[in-house]
């Protein structure tokens, strides 16, 4: 273990110093107390240019500033993946929940016996902290308490300083497992939100075997830029082109827009992800900053034109007005 950190490192001392000291800020976040300074470090090694937080332009430029500055508790409830199944629910009914099966503060106190065969296990307060199960009697339980410990021992707002994770409660979750009887990769449908009005679907298809990324508009037209994953194909995209089949219209899409507008109300920017399973919408989780405000979209004038759409708020204790 110790060698093969050792080789890895060694390759970015030679090849991207850069990438050592990206290592290094998110090994000692914990050192910096100031999330500015924290924050304006990691943008210039991983964006290469430094911060303008004065006259924020682009996409990436203004979810830092809204880390910092656009503090609503209510968000991390928002962010929380048990708590915020009420608040969604409170707004557009239970219906669209996917049903919590069982919380728990520590692996070790995963009831496996009252869980069915088939379900998911997250953590509450972070990302990539899951585990799904579809067949319970071939389940590693040795991989789940050390991907989920893991998990819990993380402190997610400290990597990336997504301020609305900072009082997340850590637990886990156990959710019904849902599939689709037309995908085998259930096709998420991520809804960009911009003060309070849905503006672009990013919908990604084949997770687990081929992943592709592709943009949408409200009209469901096929959008000439990708993001944020840079080496996702996508046919306008000049790194991978793969002459992608279009995404075909969701029959519900009136509805989800809806959906979006009710959830998004009043937030300069927010992405609602959402999902279709068998002809039904369920809701999947609500996300502030999308690659934490350090992924790009390509052609690069897109990070100006949909930086452009998010109006920063002025905040005056608790009125928030709209500003450009």
């Amino acid at each position: 273990m110790l060698i093969n950190k050792l080789k890895k490192f060694s390759y970015y001392l030679i090849h991207d110093i850069n990438k050592i000291k990206l290592y290094l800020l998110y090994k000692f976040n914990w050192i910096f107390s100031n999330d500015e300074i924290y924050i304006k470090y990691i943008y210039k090694l991983r964006m290469k240019q430094e911060l303008n937080l004065c006259k924020p332009r682009t996409f990436g430029e203004k979810l830092q500033w809204l880390k910092l500055y656009n503090r609503n508790p209510e968000y991390t409830r928002m962010v929380d993946k048990y708590e915020v199944k009420k608040y969604v629910a409170d707004i557009i009914g239970e219906e669209y929940v996917i049903p919590t099966l069982g919380v728990w503060d520590k692996v070790e106190d995963i009831d496996y016996d009252a869980l069915p065969n088939q379900f998911v296990l997250k953590s509450t307060h972070d990302s990539g902290g899951i585990v799904i199960c579809k067949n319970k009697s071939l389940l590693d339980r040795v991989y789940v308490k050390k991907k989920i410990g893991k998990s819990l021992k993380r402190n997610y707002y400290n990597e990336k300083r997504e301020w609305p994770y900072k009082y997340v409660k850590r637990r886990i979750i156990a959710e019904q497992f849902l599939s689709d009887s037309v995908h085998q990769d259930l096709i998420d449908y991520k809804f960009f939100c911009f003060n309070g009005q849905p503006r672009y679907c990013q919908v990604i298809r084949d997770r687990s075997t081929n992943e592709t990324i592709d943009f949408y508009d409200m009209q469901w037209n096929h959008m000439p830029f990708v993001g944020l994953n840079p080496i996702a194909p996508n046919e306008y995209n000049p790194i991978v082109k793969n002459g992608l089949n279009p995404v075909t219209r969701p029959s519900c899409l009136d509805n989800m827009i809806e959906i979006c507008e009710k959830l998004a109300k009043n937030i300069p920017f927010v992405r609602i992800d959402l999902y279709i399973i068998n002809n039904k919408i369920y809701f999947g989780e609500i996300t502030f900053f999308p690659a934490s405000g350090f992924g790009v979209f390509t052609p690069d004038n897109w990070n100006l034109v949909l930086g452009d759409m998010i109006s920063l708020p002025n905040i005056k204790n608790t009125e928030v007005e709209f500003i450009k």
